[in-house]
């Protein structure tokens, strides 16, 4: 199967935005979840946004209140809005789709069945 392809990467200035997109259109599967992975230089890639059947959002405590993920869940395309943007955000982000029997597990790694390659995100002070 053709995996979820992730764009919109790139470098800002801490303060600034960047909006992701992840086209997963091409996956054949049944799904209700759609997330959005982070792999910085730490040790390990965490969840940081998810969306279940299209509406039920979770955010990671490091990006709630200045990120926004949404989806276009027709088309099975999903974005992040990232506002305020700062060093710590820098890493590569991580595209998913899977399906999910509860909203309280959609977003854990477990529960996805399909990556995209990941896109760089460089946020400078």
């Amino acid at each position: 199967q053709v995996p979820p392809e992730e764009s919109g990467g790139g470098s800002a200035q801490a303060g600034g935005s960047l909006r992701l997109s992840c086209d997963a259109s091409q996956y054949v599967y049944t799904s209700n979840c759609m997330g959005w992975f982070r792999q910085t230089p730490g040790p390990e890639r965490e969840g940081i946004a998810s969306i279940y059947s299209g509406y039920l959002t979770y955010y990671h405590d490091s990006v709630k209140g200045r990120f926004t993920i949404s989806q276009d869940s027709k088309e099975k395309k999903v974005y992040l809005q990232m506002n305020s943007l700062e060093p710590e955000d820098t890493g590569r982000y991580y595209c998913a789709i899977g399906y999910s029997l509860r909203p309280g597990t959609c977003g854990q790694e477990r529960e996805m069945d399909s990556w995209g390659e990941g896109t760089l995100v460089t946020v400078s002070s």
